[in-house]
């Protein structure tokens, strides 16, 4: 007898109020948390200096924002998006508790609505809120996201539903308590000196000089983080219709580019961060593809004391990621990634 086994969900089989106890789970090693603090180019010491993250008051080095958002992401995927199309929209992401080399990670998911498309009959959008939680049922992210999610069977009827409140999870992002004590400034040398809270400028658009070239190592990276979609990894699945899936070819999961601009940012902006807050509201507004190389740009839009905290601020910002794509003889830059971000950043007459 041949069974033919499915994995992931389609777009009927999702019910309003579901909650998926996602399995497995994901604890932090040394090689995962290095593979994606150095791919991702992060610079922040306390993600990279063990005696930096210590002297701030952290047990180890800080997973960065990317790393927990990628593992919370991925580990959903199997049940809500294996067989997306297309990653539309994060919303409310937030940090919670610090992420270190040991932890575990379990995740759950409700959906909180479904809507299948009025223009094509073979899709529709699913909206879902995503929590991680570590060994200690500490919250360490919470998010929401819409994934435009294909039918299995055509005809299946799907009928447009949300539930009248979307659940609140608590979460806020855990800080050390500053304390004089600690010579804070002997260690000062460690980061940039003009990315401090009071060095941002409201409406400055700094240009971030990297750029990073996306190779097949983001497979391996997909697969690092336990992320089964389909349209990442499996060519096969792609030639049997290239004109179904998005490019003809394989695209590389919204989580690498999304780690790299966040990385690429990293020395102008996230250098004496604390930790980002939340992500307001992102989404990747092109493909990427291996060969392509990734920009970023970030726009400073606002600023404010951090409630509570003296000694930091809260800086807004619009992170905007780009590639440039041949036109002929010339050069035409695309978006391929939009992040509204609050990070807390220490300011320079406490720490520097």
């Amino acid at each position: 007898m041949i069974i033919r086994k499915k994995r992931g969900n389609f777009l009927e089989d999702f019910r309003v109020g579901q909650l998926f106890r996602h399995k497995v789970g994901k604890t932090v090693t040394e090689g995962l948390f290095n593979a994606f603090t150095e791919f991702g180019m992060t610079t922040n010491p306390l993600s990279k200096n063990l005696r930096y993250a210590q002297r701030y008051g952290y047990r180890g080095l800080v997973a960065p924002p990317g790393l927990v958002m990628n593992i919370v992401f991925s580990q959903s995927v199997e049940d809500i998006s294996e067989n997306a199309r297309a990653n539309l929209e994060y919303r409310d992401m937030r940090f919670g508790a610090p992420v270190y080399v040991g932890d575990t990670i379990e995740v759950d998911t409700t959906i909180v609505g479904v809507q299948p498309s009025s223009r094509d009959p073979d899709r529709g959008v699913v909206h879902v809120q995503t929590t991680g939680r570590n060994q200690n049922g500490e919250v360490v992210l919470t998010l929401q996201r819409k994934v435009q999610i294909w039918k299995d069977n055509l005809d299946a009827k799907v009928e447009t539903a949300e539930l009248p409140e979307i659940p609140t999870i608590p979460c806020s992002l855990w800080l050390s308590p500053y304390e004089a004590g600690r010579q804070y400034k002997e260690l000062a040398h460690l980061t940039n000196a003009d990315t401090y809270f009071e060095d941002f400028n409201i409406g400055d658009i700094l240009e971030h000089s990297r750029g990073r070239t996306v190779t097949t190592a983001h497979m391996e990276w997909t697969a690092m983080l336990d992320n089964t979609s389909q349209v990442h990894s499996n060519q096969y699945l792609i030639d049997q219709n290239p004109r179904k899936y998005i490019g003809g070819q394989l695209i590389v999961y919204g989580g690498i580019p999304f780690n790299f601009c966040l990385g690429l940012s990293c020395p102008d902006v996230g250098d004496n961060a604390l930790g980002d807050v939340c992500y307001i509201t992102g989404r990747h507004t092109g493909p990427v593809f291996v060969g392509d190389t990734v920009f970023a740009a970030t726009e400073i839009t606002g600023k404010r004391d951090y409630p509570g905290r003296p000694d930091l601020g809260i800086v807004a910002t619009i992170l905007r990621g780009h590639k440039f794509v041949r036109k002929g003889e010339a050069w035409e830059k695309l978006e391929i990634f939009y992040l509204e971000r609050e990070s807390a950043i220490k300011k320079n007459s406490h720490y520097a």
